[in-house]
C-alpha cells in the first residue's frame, strides 16, 4: 500500500540545482518579416494618432490642389465622422486605383526632390494610413471632366460599397474638387479609440488646427462645424485680410493689440512675417501659431525663446500671441524628421530665432514708448451705462412686462403706479440741501481771527494744483483688482451710502459720524469709510491722479528721517533694535530708482537727486495733511511689494488711502466753549474773575485751523463724494452701526 502511494505521489513542482550550475538559455527566436497589414497598421498609428492628424493632412493636401474653399464637418469629435471637401483642380480618375497604396505621390520622385520639397504633402503615407484604420470614401471632380467619380477604399485598395458590388469607382454628379470622407475612425483598432476621452475636446483641437491654417491661407476661406448643426462653429471669407482672420478666430482683443513686422537675413537664408501682441496684452498661456515654409509645425525652441522675450515687457503670469511665418530656403530645412510632420529641422536654428527675437524686442520697445492705458470707473458718471452701485429710482416701479424684465426701471411712455398716501411714520428729509443741526448752531470765529478759515488755502506749504491730460489704462493688475472691488460689493451697505444724508460729526477722536439713510440713523467710521473711498478712488483713476506742485521741492532724505524718528517714539522699547539711519538710507535709494513708476501711474516725481517736486492729488477741495507725509514716505518701502506688479499697485494705493484719509484730531478742551458761550453772556468781561470759575483753556491754533478744515471737507466734500461713487463692500459693515429705525421710535411713543 506504501509503494502504491509512493507511485502514485505527484510529482515535485521544481528541482533543486547547484550554485556552480549555469542557467539553461532559451533556443534563440528566428526574425521573420512582419506581414503586410501589420505594416500597415503600425504606420497608420504612427502618422494618424488623432483625427485632428487626418485632418491636417487633408487640410494640407486641399490647400496643395489649389482649394479657395474649404468645409470641414465632424461628428462625435471626428471619431464618428470627418469630411473636407473643397475646390481645388480634383483627382483623375485613372489616378484613383493607386491613390490610397503607400508612397504614392504626384509631388516626390527622387530623393534629391526632399531638398527642395516646397509643398505640404509628399511622401503618399496620409490616405493610405486613413484607408487601413478608417472607411473611407473619396468623391472628385476634375474641371475636364464631365462627371464626378466616387470610390471607396479599405486596407489602402479600392473597395465596394456593398457586398457583391464592383469595387471600380461609379460616376455620380459632383461639383469640381475633391470630398473626402472618413468615418469610424479607428474601428479596427479598439484601443486606440478607447483612450479618446470626450468628443467635444477633440472637436475643440479640430476647431483649433482649422483655425491656424484659416489664419495664414490667404485667399481661401474656411468653415468648420458639427454634423447636423446649423450654425458653422468657424467661418472665414476668402477676402478677409490678417487682422480680421485673427479677430474672427481669437477674438478682438487680441486682434486690437497686434504690432506687425518682417525681418530676414540672407546669410541665413531665411524671412520672415510676423503679427505679435503688444504690452498691453497678456493671456495665461501662450498662443503660438508658427508657420515654416507654410507648413503649421511646433517649436519648444522657438516657443521658449518668445517666451522669455516677453518676460520683460509682461506682468508674471502674462503671455503673449504670436503668429510667426518662416520662410527658410528649402535645402536649409530636414521636413522629414517627424512621421505626422508637426516638427521641422533646420540649419542655423539658434541665429535665426536671435534675430527674430530681437526684432520682437525693438518692437514690443517702440510701442511700449507710447504706451496707452485704458480705465473704467467703478461707477459711471454717463447716464446711459448702468451704476456698479444700485441707485434708487425717482419713478416709481412698476410690474415687470416684456419692456422692462426687470421690472426697475419703466420706459418713458409709462405710466407711473399710483402711489398711495405714505404714512407719517415713513416720511424722512431726503434732501441734502435741507436745513441740517449744524446749521443751528452759532459758529465761532477761527482763533486770532474775527473769520473762519475752512475755506481757506493751507498757509502751511506753498502748492499748486495741477491737472493732467486723461490717458486710458488697461493693465491686467488693475481690472483684477477692480473685479475684487466689484465682487466684494454689499448692495444694501452701497444703496445706504449713495442715498444718504449727512447729519454731523459726533467724535472727531474716533472719526465717527452719523447719517440718515431712509428711515434709519446709522454711526459710520468715517475713518474707515475714506480709506476705502480713496482706495477704490486710486483703482478709478489709476494713471490720471492729479499734480500737487510743491515750491520748492522737498529733501526726501530728510522728510524720511523725519518719520524715522516718529516711528522710532512709537515703538518705544523696541526701537533700539532697529538701525534707524539704514532704513532710511534703503527706502530712499527705492524711491528714488523707482521715480519713473511712481511719475508715471502715480504723479509722484522725485528728482534722482533725491527731491520730493510733485505729490498725487486724488480729490479736489482736499488736501491731506502734510504732517503725515513722512511717515507716508517711510512706509513705502517695507509696507509696498515692489516686486510683483499686482501688490505693487493694491500695497502703495492702500498707503496712499491711509495718506489721505483725515487723521485722528484731539479732543476740543472742554472749558473752550463754555467759556466762549459765558463770555457773549456776560458781555465778555470779566468772564474769568467770578468764584468758581476756571480759567479758559485756548487749543492750539494750528489744531484749531486743522479741525475746522477737516470738519469742513468731512461734511461738504468727503461725505458727497462717497455718495457718488464709493462701492460699499462687505468689509465696511463692521464700520456701520444702526442706532435709530423711525418705525420703532414710533411705536415706543404709540406705547407711551
Amino acid at each position: 500500500m506504501t509503494e502504491a502511494m509512493e507511485v502514485d505521489a505527484p510529482p515535485p513542482h521544481g528541482t533543486k540545482r547547484k550554485a556552480e550550475d549555469p542557467l539553461p538559455l532559451p533556443a534563440p527566436r528566428r526574425i521573420k518579416a512582419l506581414a503586410q497589414d501589420v505594416v500597415n497598421k503600425i504606420a497608420a498609428g504612427e502618422i494618424i494618432v488623432a483625427p485632428v492628424h487626418a485632418l491636417k493632412e487633408l487640410i494640407e493636401n486641399a490647400v496643395d490642389a489649389g482649394a479657395t474653399q474649404l468645409d470641414v464637418v465632424a461628428k462625435e469629435g471626428g471619431l464618428k465622422l470627418l469630411q473636407i471637401t473643397d475646390n481645388g483642380h480634383g483627382i483623375d480618375k485613372e489616378d484613383l486605383p493607386i491613390l490610397c497604396e503607400r508612397f504614392t505621390t504626384s509631388k516626390l520622385k527622387a530623393f534629391e526632390d526632399l531638398s527642395s520639397i516646397a509643398t505640404y504633402g509628399f511622401r503618399g503615407e496620409a490616405l493610405a494610413s486613413i484607408s487601413h484604420i478608417a472607411h473611407l470614401t473619396v468623391t472628385t471632380r476634375t474641371k475636364e471632366s464631365s462627371c464626378a467619380w466616387r470610390a471607396h477604399y479599405a486596407d489602402g485598395k479600392l473597395t465596394s460599397p456593398k457586398p457583391g458590388q464592383s469595387a471600380e469607382p461609379k460616376p455620380i454628379a459632383g461639383r469640381p474638387g475633391t470630398q473626402i470622407t472618413v468615418e469610424d475612425l479607428f474601428y479596427n483598432v479598439p484601443s486606440r479609440r478607447k483612450a479618446f476621452r470626450s468628443a467635444s475636446e477633440e472637436y475643440a483641437k479640430i476647431l483649433e488646427m482649422v483655425g491656424r491654417y484659416a489664419v495664414h491661407c490667404f485667399g481661401v476661406a474656411f468653415s468648420c462645424k458639427k454634423h447636423g448643426d446649423s450654425s458653422s462653429g468657424l467661418s472665414v471669407p476668402a477676402s478677409a485680410g490678417m487682422l480680421d482672420r485673427i479677430r474672427q478666430i481669437h477674438g478682438s482683443a487680441v486682434a486690437n493689440e497686434l504690432v506687425s513686422f518682417k525681418t530676414g537675413n540672407d546669410r541665413w537664408g531665411f524671412k520672415c512675417e510676423a503679427w505679435i501682441s503688444s504690452a498691453n496684452y497678456s493671456a495665461k498661456r501662450t498662443t503660438l501659431l508658427l508657420f515654416i515654409n507654410h507648413r503649421a509645425v511646433e517649436s519648444a525652441a522657438i516657443k521658449k525663446s518668445i517666451e522669455q522675450t516677453y518676460a520683460t515687457f509682461l506682468p508674471k503670469g502674462g503671455h503673449p500671441f504670436v503668429y510667426l511665418s518662416l520662410e527658410i530656403e528649402p535645402h536649409r530645412v530636414d521636413v522629414n524628421v517627424h512621421p505626422t510632420k508637426r516638427e521641422v529641422h533646420f540649419l542655423n536654428e539658434d541665429e535665426i530665432v536671435e534675430i527674430i527675437c530681437e526684432e520682437i524686442r525693438n518692437s514690443l520697445g517702440k510701442v511700449d514708448t507710447s504706451r496707452s492705458f485704458m480705465t473704467q470707473s467703478l461707477l459711471s458718471t454717463n447716464p446711459k451705462v448702468p451704476f456698479a452701485t444700485p441707485m434708487k429710482q425717482i419713478i416709481p416701479t412698476v410690474p415687470a412686462t416684456d419692456d422692462t424684465p426687470d421690472g426697475s426701471i419703466p420706459r418713458p411712455s409709462q405710466k407711473p403706479a399710483p402711489t398711495k398716501k405714505p404714512y407719517v411714520n415713513n416720511l424722512v428729509r431726503t434732501d441734502a440741501s435741507a436745513r441740517k443741526i449744524t446749521s443751528m448752531l452759532q459758529s465761532r470765529p477761527s482763533i486770532g481771527e474775527g473769520k473762519t478759515t475752512t475755506d481757506e488755502p493751507d498757509k502751511e506749504y506753498e502748492y499748486t494744483y495741477v491737472e493732467r491730460e486723461p490717458t486710458t489704462c488697461r493693465l491686467t493688475s488693475i481690472r483684477e483688482l477692480r473685479a475684487e472691488v466689484r465682487d466684494a460689493m454689499h448692495h444694501e451697505l452701497t444703496d445706504i451710502i449713495s442715498t444718504h444724508t449727512f447729519v454731523g460729526i459726533v467724535d472727531e477722536q474716533k472719526r465717527i459720524a452719523a447719517i440718515q439713510g431712509g428711515v434709519k440713523l446709522f454711526l459710520v467710521d468715517y475713518g474707515m469709510l475714506f480709506n476705502e473711498y480713496f482706495y477704490q478712488l486710486g483703482l478709478t483713476d489709476f494713471a490720471n491722479f492729479g499734480e500737487i506742485r510743491l515750491h520748492p521741492p522737498l529733501d526726501l532724505e530728510e522728510l524720511l528721517r523725519i518719520g524715522a524718528e516718529q516711528e522710532k517714539r512709537n515703538a518705544g522699547d523696541a526701537a533700539d533694535e532697529v538701525d534707524w539711519a539704514e532704513v532710511v538710507a534703503t527706502v530712499k535709494e527705492q524711491l528714488v530708482d523707482r521715480r519713473a513708476l511712481l511719475e508715471e501711474y502715480f504723479s509722484m516725481e522725485i528728482t534722482e537727486e533725491g527731491e520730493l517736486c510733485c505729490l498725487p492729488l486724488l480729490v479736489k477741495g482736499y488736501t491731506p495733511s502734510l504732517a503725515k507725509l513722512p511717515q507716508f514716505l517711510l512706509r513705502l518701502g517695507p509696507h509696498v511689494n515692489w516686486v510683483e506688479e499686482k501688490e505693487c499697485f493694491h500695497s502703495f494705493l492702500r498707503e496712499l488711502a491711509a495718506f489721505y484719509t483725515p487723521e485722528c484730531l484731539p479732543l476740543a478742551p472742554p472749558s473752550t466753549s463754555q467759556n466762549t458761550d459765558q463770555n457773549q453772556i456776560q458781555g465778555g468781561e470779566g468772564s474769568g474773575k467770578g468764584k468758581g470759575k476756571e480759567k479758559a483753556v485756548e487749543e492750539d491754533a494750528e489744531i484749531a485751523v486743522r479741525r475746522e478744515r477737516v470738519k469742513h471737507a468731512v461734511e461738504f466734500v468727503l461725505f458727497p463724494a462717497c455718495k457718488a461713487r464709493l462701492v460699499g463692500t462687505r468689509g465696511l459693515l463692521k464700520g456701520v452701526v444702526e442706532v435709530a429705525n423711525l418705525k420703532g421710535l414710533y411705536r415706543v411713543f404709540e406705547r407711551c
